[in-house]
């Protein structure tokens, strides 16, 4: 490829240009996924899936200190089993893919591609579950699960997609809510202090909720463009599937019961929420927490150099990952070091070292902040001794200024004159509503803003303890406090 061609992967259309396009080419562009020849199905390529392997170590790690055991099931499902949950079936019958044939053979019964897999567990359980002393089953698998999404995007909705399902089974209900809100405070913690993500912890409307779910509890991110993206999901399933797939098991008191069951999930989609709260005109922005590259080390070299140049910048990076630090040294040949800066831009690298012979004699590295426009010439030691606060530093401005953005962009309405206003200007809106699902539709009909979920009161943004009239139609607010809306991904 010519320099010129490698010049022109560089640049992408700007956000206030075309939000959607600027997302498309930062995908490609910074070498996270590619298209595939599946319809609505994606490529993670290395750098891309290396950001995802540092999300299944960190939340992995996470479910086994809280005492959950991973396993894996099947990724064909007998149509049966979806069938027998009646709200499920519903949820998902658009969504389905369909194994109708295997080689020549007709199917009796078709399978299906698992959507998720409440049902097959379910089924399995039942096989298993004895008495209440063998409980509670706390699973979780990692994998891929599909669903037929008309308007697919990568990362946001493709058909096939990756995430883990967590399932468990309780002998009380309580025991089951007290599972629900561990692991969506897990999630929020997970989002806040590794993706450097605000999100609103909240329970979802019944319209919104999962299919055969008695209650689900979101965690809601926004983007730069205001969308709202659920980034996780945490439900109450009571004994829904339990009944419809005979879960039960003996109790205290001798007598049969059925269980209580959760699941719960956060899916690739997860990226996009990263890529889409902290990129800019120039691309990714990494949290240095979550980042697979922390540090990239660019050696200036000539010809009559490039061994000791490069042998200098191994040497730094030593030093570095002897605190703990992620480094890479572009060692790449035939490339501009100009090219070399845009392309870990791009990728959103947090911190750029450049190195060449006149920094070596005088004992200084160029330092170059992802989040920052100028350059810094300073003492080597005090760089690398210094990185992990820098790092630190990044992290924190990064998750402030997506929280101040949230903040700024969401506002309470009383009326639905400002309702449709704020929602046109890209806001979320704070409003009572009258839990009427069908006042809910219309909302959605005339303004194309979703109730995202009722904000949790203890120490989230908006904790507004009040009732009043619903903003649409007038009665009285059906929830103890303001529903946040806004337009969805």
């Amino acid at each position: 490829m010519s320099q010129d061609k490698k010049a022109q992967q560089f640049g992408v259309t700007p956000q206030s240009v075309d939000f959607n396009e600027w997302y498309n080419e930062v995908i490609t562009k910074a070498d996270l996924a590619d298209y595939s020849p599946v319809r609505g199905s994606m490529v993670v390529k290395p750098y891309g899936h290396a950001l995802w392997e540092r999300i299944v170590r960190w939340l992995d790690d996470k479910f086994k200190e809280t005492g959950h055991e991973s396993l894996l099931f099947p990724t064909l499902i007998p149509m049966g089993f979806i069938t027998k949950e009646a709200d499920h079936v519903e949820g998902f019958a658009p969504e389905l893919f369909t194994v109708t044939k295997i080689g020549t053979e007709v199917l009796e019964e078709p399978y299906v591609m698992r959507p998720t897999s409440e049902t097959i567990i379910g089924h399995m359980w039942s096989q298993w579950l004895n008495s209440y002393r063998d409980l509670p089953y706390l699973h979780y698998q990692w994998g891929s699960v599909f669903r037929a999404e008309l308007r697919t995007k990568p990362f946001l909705r493709t058909a096939e997609f990756f995430w883990h399902e967590g399932h468990t089974a309780h002998e009380t209900e309580q025991e089951a809510r007290n599972e629900v809100q561990q692991m969506l405070n897990i999630y929020h913690v997970f989002c806040r202090d590794i993706l450097a993500l605000p999100v609103v912890r909240g329970k979802k409307t019944a319209s919104e909720r999962f299919a055969g779910a008695v209650d689900t509890f979101s965690i809601e991110g926004m983007m730069r463009d205001g969308k709202a993206l659920q980034s996780g999901t945490s439900h109450y399933l009571g004994q829904n599937f339990a009944k419809a797939f005979e879960v039960k098991f003996q109790g205290r008191d001798q007598k049969e019961h059925y269980v209580h069951t959760t699941s719960w999930a956060i899916s690739s989609r997860i990226i996009g929420a990263l890529i889409m709260t902290h990129g800019d005109d120039k691309g990714l922005q990494m949290p240095p927490n979550i980042a697979p590259i922390q540090v990239v080390i660019v050696p200036v070299t000539r010809k009559d150099n490039t061994e000791q140049m490069f042998e200098a910048a191994d040497q730094i990076a030593d030093e570095l990952k002897a605190l703990g630090v992620r480094v890479k040294v572009d060692k790449r040949e035939g490339l501009s070091n100009g090219f070399k800066y845009n392309d870990w831009e791009l990728k959103g690298v947090p911190v750029r070292l450049e190195v060449g012979p006149r920094d070596l004699e005088q004992g200084v590295l160029v330092v170059k902040n992802r989040t920052h426009g100028d350059k810094e010439i300073l003492p080597r030691e005090e760089v690398i001794s210094g990185m992990p606060a820098r790092l630190q530093e990044i992290q924190q401005f990064l998750f402030k200024r997506a929280e101040d953005f949230l903040l700024e962009n969401t506002v309470p309405v009383d009326t639905f004159e400002q309702f449709k206003t704020e929602i046109d200007n890209n806001k979320w809106v704070l409003a009572h509503h009258c839990a009427d699902a069908a006042c809910e539709a219309s909302i959605k009909e005339e303004t194309r803003a979703t109730t995202r979920n009722e904000p949790l009161s203890e120490g989230e943004y908006f904790n507004q303890e009040s009732t009043g009239t619903c903003v649409k139609c007038g009665k009285p607010s059906g929830y103890s406090k303001r529903i946040l809306f806004g337009r969805q991904y």
